[in-house]
């Protein structure tokens, strides 16, 4: 067998509409030796994510879009391989970082973060302890202001962050908690594993409107919103007069080629008194300490749980990634790159 080698993934043209395998290029090289004060890091999943998809047009943005021919940036949980000096990292240490599409990294302090492994498998950091479950913590309460008594709906609620938020809203006292879902088998998840309220297919319902009145006749508080487009408008017809929309994403335009026709209902923001506000998650870093700390109560009491959808072989990334927007996954979509040996 012969020496190891490092692989990585760059991006080799600009997607129009979804994204195809003939986009990303693999790569292969040396593995990095770490300089003085440096830390060689081996990965050991990396996160694939649909804002990735909009970091892949060459357009301004909140966040800078990837170059041609540079390896891409995301979200990875490794292990510290070497320390060559560096007083905060040993070898041995479990890291988060930005630096996956990659097998090997070297770094100094500056860009990784010591994850305590004792609350969860290493994975967990790029989903429900990550910036994932962050993201549903901050737009429920910070976004939404989220209250015990709310009504509440979740688009793509079984997708990464959507299932988070489903359980989050449920543990803070929510009883009508509702969420679409594209299967049968994730709108099973939903409810008997989740313990939701309910889940509607959206893919098996011709008005969803009207699936949503249904099932939540008395209207939403609160939506939370990873969708747009048809969802979007589906909820603005049964929100009730103040509600709170968090928007976290619209993935169902993020490889449209023309612009989206819903909504069509914006309107029932003013007539309703509705307040609808995006947000980053990035913009919400100060409340990563009582998030973990909830999260840390919640899963010691079993009250909540999560799911990932795990592709195996860095050169599998970019179908993992494609995967995301045909709705592949059930929970965090992740890519193994290596065994973790420790």
């Amino acid at each position: 067998m012969g020496a190891l080698k490092n692989h990585a993934i760059r991006l080799n043209s600009r997607p129009a509409g979804l994204p195809v395998t003939g986009d990303f290029e693999l790569v292969e090289s040396e593995i990095p030796t770490p300089g003085t004060g440096q830390v060689l890091v081996r990965n050991l999943y990396m996160s694939v994510d649909p804002y990735m998809r909009g970091r892949m047009a060459d357009r301004k943005s909140y966040t800078p879009p990837f170059q041609l021919g540079e390896v891409l940036q995301g979200g990875a949980v490794g292990r510290v391989a070497a320390s060559n000096g560096n007083s905060d990292f040993a070898a041995g240490d479990y890291v988060l970082s930005m630096n996956g599409w990659r097998e090997w990294f070297v770094s100094g302090s500056e860009d990784l973060t010591k994850i305590d492994v004792s609350i969860a498998p290493p994975r967990a950091y790029l989903g429900a302890l990550g910036m994932t479950g962050l993201t549903a913590y901050a737009g429920l309460i910070s976004i939404a202001g989220l209250n015990k008594d709310d009504r509440v709906f979740v688009s793509a609620a079984a997708g990464a962050v959507g299932s988070i938020a489903c359980q989050i809203a449920r543990n803070m006292g929510c009883e009508i908690v509702v969420g679409s879902a594209g299967t049968e088998e994730k709108c099973a998840w939903l409810t008997r594993e989740l313990k939701i309220r309910d889940a509607i297919n959206y893919r098996e319902t011709k008005n969803l409107s009207a699936a949503i009145a249904d099932v939540m006749p008395g209207g939403i508080d609160v939506y939370f919103d990873n969708v747009g487009g048809s969802q979007l408008e589906a909820a603005l017809d049964n929100m009730r007069q103040g509600g709170r929309i968090a928007v976290c994403g619209m993935i169902e335009q993020y490889n449209a080629v023309e612009p989206p026709r819903a909504p069509r209902n914006l309107a029932n923001v003013l007539t309703r008194r509705l307040t609808m506000r995006g947000f980053i998650v990035l913009d919400h870093l100060d409340m990563r300490e009582r998030f973990l700390s909830d999260m840390r109560d919640w899963i010691a009491e079993g009250k909540i749980t999560w799911r990932e959808t795990v592709v195996d072989g860095i050169e599998h990334a970019p179908e993992a990634l494609i995967g995301l927007f045909k709705g592949d996954n059930i929970g965090k979509m992740l890519v193994k790159l290596a065994d973790d040996e420790g």
